[in-house]
C-alpha cells in the first residue's frame, strides 16, 4: 500500500491583513494509491515533483506539498487535520493529471472535441 500526504499551504495571501484565515492549521489530505505496479509508478512520478503550485489569478495562490508516508503517519494526519479547505480538487488533479490544471484548462478539459 502506498500512501501520499498532500499538504495545502497559501504562500500567496491577497487578504487584508496579508494573512491566511488557516496558515496555523493543519490541511493535509491523505491519499491510498494502491499496490499495482501502474499505482506505485504514478506515485513515483508525482513525487517526483515534492510540490505543487497554482496561481488563482487575484493575488491568492496555493501550493500542495506531497510526500510518500507509513500507515501509523497517516492514521496521525488523518486525525488532526483541520481538512484541505474545498481544495480537494488540486489533489485530484495531481493524482489523474500529474499537476494542477489551469483554469483555462480546467475550463475546455469537459467539452468535446469540434
Amino acid at each position: 500500500m502506498t500512501l501520499l500526504a498532500f499538504q495545502l499551504h497559501m504562500p500567496g495571501v491577497a487578504s487584508w491583513n496579508g494573512r491566511w484565515s488557516g496558515e496555523e492549521r493543519l490541511h493535509v489530505k491523505v491519499v491510498n494509491v494502491g499496490r499495482t505496479q501502474r499505482a506505485i509508478l504514478n506515485a513515483a512520478m508525482i513525487l517526483h515533483e515534492p510540490s505543487y503550485g497554482y496561481d488563482f489569478g487575484d493575488g491568492w495562490a496555493a501550493r500542495v506539498d506531497v510526500r510518500q508516508i507509513e500507515a501509523p503517519e497517516a492514521r496521525k494526519l488523518r486525525r488532526i487535520t483541520r481538512g484541505f479547505c474545498g481544495y480537494d480538487w488540486m489533489v485530484d488533479e495531481i493524482l489523474h493529471e500529474g499537476r494542477i490544471l489551469t483554469l483555462a484548462e480546467r475550463a475546455t478539459a469537459g467539452e468535446p472535441a469540434a
